[in-house]
């Protein structure tokens, strides 16, 4: 189940449904966009995942212990949502030490502003269309 469960998780976090079909604004544009352009970012659709961006987006870095107090995060919880960012190349990690206690920053990468560019185009897309359906 390991396995089947992290292949379904990995999935998920590229933005791809179970089924494998595009979701989104397939309904909206009537299927004719690309299949990348219907599918949310995951990855960046978490909650803080997405402040950890949005954060790093208007400020040129960020130390962990600013992003903890900003987001209101613990260690644990912050320190796996920004690894994965790191993973995916949207945030850069630099340690390093003040004095003899470990510093480590946070920057946004060129590819994470892109990915939250893209995201924030589809999320004011899929309001547009909500409200011009209602």
């Amino acid at each position: 189940m390991g396995k089947r469960a992290t292949a379904r998780d990995s999935r998920a976090e590229r933005g791809a449904s179970p089924g494998g079909r595009g979701a989104g604004l397939a309904a909206v544009r009537g299927g004719r966009a690309s299949r990348s352009s219907l599918e949310l970012d995951r990855l960046i659709h978490e909650r803080v995942r997405l402040a950890i961006v949005s954060a790093l987006a208007v400020n040129e870095a960020l130390t962990f212990n600013e992003l903890k107090h900003l987001l209101g995060a613990s260690d644990g919880n912050l320190s796996v949502h920004a690894r994965k960012l790191e993973e995916a190349g949207y945030v850069d990690c630099l340690k390093s030490f003040a004095g003899r206690l470990p510093r480590t920053q946070y920057r946004l990468t060129d590819t994470g502003r892109e990915a939250l560019e893209q995201y924030l185009s589809h999320m004011e897309g899929l309001i547009r269309a909500t409200r011009a359906g209602s």
